[in-house]
């Protein structure tokens, strides 16, 4: 929970000021705008802005974004409260809870705590109780965060860590006194609801759940109907309330889904469809003329769905219609772009003779909360370059949803026919088919009398699109990894460093030999290409583990010795080296991935944005990909998201049993 604070009203300076008043009401693509326009030193007198900025962010459910804001006022004011309690919260909400609940236990031990800190810490309580492994360990994690909870509420009587503190007495069988907090609460709350000025949100969510609490659904929901009121665009302050609601109706045997009748976080779209045909196209697919009524049918499509976010690319055509229908309906807009803007425009937009396009891309991109571009450069060979796009999107889709809890729905404009190639509608429909999923179509034309056609494979079209030259594109993870303290090592120690450092290795490569595609090392370095994602994460996991577990002192080597580990995915060119004479792999995304090892810590699995998403979009469950920040890439590379890839398991399950399952999964994807 986020307790919105009056800015300062006498700040220092008047320009900041205007920024803190804008940010109480403004949208998320506003909240995004007013952080990339903001000049380094503004702020610098005082943490307010971000502050204030932060919690802005949190409140519309975007802790990723949250957490870059207040870790870079962190570095202004790494002492501030306040910012130090909104990084560990952006942590739990993005799923990093070890993270978080460290940042969260230094700053209960530093000072009193406060409530906003105990409370949060409680919730850090309240998600690892979720994974663990076995019901004793739960209830044991339920017991410390209704512990840490009650503390809170005893020292300050905040009636939002009273609620809480009643939810988790509910959840370890302590009914009686669960009851008697709540009816606490009721009545603190219902003394400020009484008052109609000011934000009374979590007033009102702070009721029906002291009503769930006591088992009156009736009064519950009249109490969150009147939340959900005031609710307006504040999704991860929903997603905390309907998190606990549903820990209660669970723990009272009723439907979990009860309380999406009155707290509903819309759904995430995630959209493909057909450009408008290129003049000298021979078969017409997307005339022109039609835009009309397809941008009318998107809309008839959007009305029954009443989606809030969506998650497409920026083509002449659908693509556009799309997303002007999504911003008309004030929904949270985010746009991939394949490769470069420039490069984009000149073959996705502007082809159009006499027409708009160019002029309305330029405003969905001015008002689209968020713009990430796949690849610098768009590769000349086959459509990988707008095959990586589309998987990005999807990936990316699904980190959303499972931010908001809420689903998310594929949606494509497409002619019923097979496509061009890989990257087109065709194929992400294929693909979107394969992953279990039943795509809501607008059709340009309806097949007459029979189904669609079935698409080629997607690896066939790419074959055949490829076959006749010498250089291919795939989308391949790719591994970068350095040997931390190599460089100590005497003479007499690098033979040792072979044969057993590099041999362990070797060994641990048999088990994922049919995904490892290209392999090499250099020194005290390693580079291994993988045909899949899931089977890149898995290996480089192994390898952290048999690093740092292996006692290399008995082997004549440093105690310390270590790794570093990077992971990337992106499309590349695939050729045979006409030195080497091997296959080998090349281009920008194998340059990004090596940028990201430098700055991994020694131990741990750094990846990319672009990895986390294509794990997402493969629905990996063995890993997840903890958010890490935006991080200054090797060499003046620039500044990345970042994530810490570490083992999905229950508390308690032990590292040997999950390295089983990992070793499984891989056995299976390969």
């Amino acid at each position: 929970m986020i307790r919105q604070r009056t800015p300062p009203s006498d700040a220092a300076d008047h320009d900041v000021g205007d920024v803190l008043q804008s940010i109480q009401s403004a949208s998320l693509a506003e909240l995004m705008s007013i952080w990339r326009s903001r000049v380094p030193e503004e702020g610098s007198d005082s943490p307010e802005l971000f502050r204030c900025l932060g919690e802005r962010i949190l409140t519309q459910g975007e802790p990723l974004l949250a957490y870059d804001v207040v870790t870079a006022g962190l570095t202004i004011w790494p002492k501030d409260t306040r910012l130090r309690q909104l990084q560990g919260l952006a942590l739990a909400r993005s799923g990093a809870t070890e993270r978080a609940k460290a940042i969260l236990e230094d700053l209960r031990l530093e000072t009193q705590p406060a409530e906003e800190t105990l409370g949060m810490l409680g919730r850090t309580y309240k998600d690892l109780a979720a994974t663990a492994a076995t019901a004793q360990q739960r209830r044991e994690f339920l017991k410390s965060g209704a512990k840490i909870y009650g503390e809170a509420y005893r020292t300050t009587g905040g009636y939002w860590s009273g609620i809480n503190a009643a939810t988790m007495s509910l959840l370890i069988g302590e009914s009686d006194r669960a009851q008697e907090i709540a009816g606490k609460v009721r009545e603190q709350c219902l003394k400020k609801v009484a008052d109609p000025r000011g934000d009374s949100y979590w007033e009102f969510a702070a009721l029906g759940e002291a009503s769930l609490v006591c088992r009156d659904l009736i009064q519950a929901g009249e109490w969150y109907a009147r939340a959900a009121e005031k609710s307006s665009g504040r999704y991860g302050d929903l997603h905390s309330s309907r998190r606990n609601a549903r820990l209660i109706l669970k723990h009272w045997n009723e439907d979990p889904s009860w309380i999406d009748t009155y707290l509903r976080v819309p759904c995430v779209l995630v959209f493909v469809g057909h450009m408008i045909d290129r003049p000298d196209r021979g078969e017409p697919r997307f005339p022109e003329e039609l835009a009309s009524a397809v941008g009318a049918q998107i809309q008839q499509t959007l009305d029954k769905m009443e989606p809030g976010f969506a998650f497409s690319s920026a083509a002449c055509g659908s693509d556009i219609l799309f997303l002007e229908a999504m911003l008309d309906r004030d929904a949270e807009v985010s746009i991939v772009l394949p490769y470069n803007e420039k490069e984009f425009v000149r073959d996705s937009v502007e082809f159009v003779p006499h027409s708009d396009w160019r002029a309305r891309f330029d405003r969905v991109l001015a008002r689209a909360a968020r713009v990430v571009t796949a690849s610098n450069q768009r590769l000349e060979i086959g459509g990988v370059s707008y095959d990586f796009c589309n998987e990005l999107i999807l990936g990316l889709a699904t980190i959303r949803a499972r931010q908001l809890d809420t689903q998310w729905i594929p949606v494509a404009v497409w002619n019923g026919m097979p496509g061009d190639g890989p990257g087109g509608a065709a194929s992400v429909v294929q693909n979107w088919q394969q992953l279990g999923y039943k795509p809501e179509i607008v059709y340009l034309s309806k097949p007459k009398g029979r189904a669609p056609a079935r698409l080629k494979t997607r690896a066939a079209t790419a074959q055949s699109a490829s076959s006749e030259t010498e250089f291919r594109s795939r989308i391949v993870a790719i591994l970068f990894a350095d040997a931390v303290g190599f460089s100590k090592l005497s003479e007499a120690q690098v033979p040792h460093f072979v044969q057993h450092f590099l041999g362990a290795i070797a060994d641990l490569t048999k088990t994922f030999s049919k995904s490892i595609i290209a392999k090499n090392t250099w020194g005290d370095g390693l580079y291994f290409v993988f045909s899949d994602v899931p089977a890149a994460a898995n290996f480089a996991l192994e390898l952290a583990d048999l690093v740092s577990k292996t006692k290399w002192e008995e082997k004549g080597l440093r105690p310390d010795l270590n790794l570093r580990i990077a992971l990337h995915a992106g499309p590349v060119y695939e050729f045979d080296d006409p030195i080497t004479k091997t296959i080998t792999f090349s281009g920008t995304h194998v340059s990004r991935a090596a940028r990201i090892e430098p700055i991994t810590p020694p131990g741990q699995v750094y990846a990319s944005e672009a990895f986390a998403a294509l794990s997402a979009a493969k629905r990996v469950r063995n890993f997840t990909c903890d958010y890490v920040g935006q991080t200054p890439m090797a060499k003046g590379y620039g500044t990345l998201p970042t994530y810490h890839v570490r083992p999905r398991v229950g508390v308690g399950v032990t590292r040997k049993n999950n390295l089983k399952e990992i070793r499984r999964c891989s056995e299976k994807s390969a």
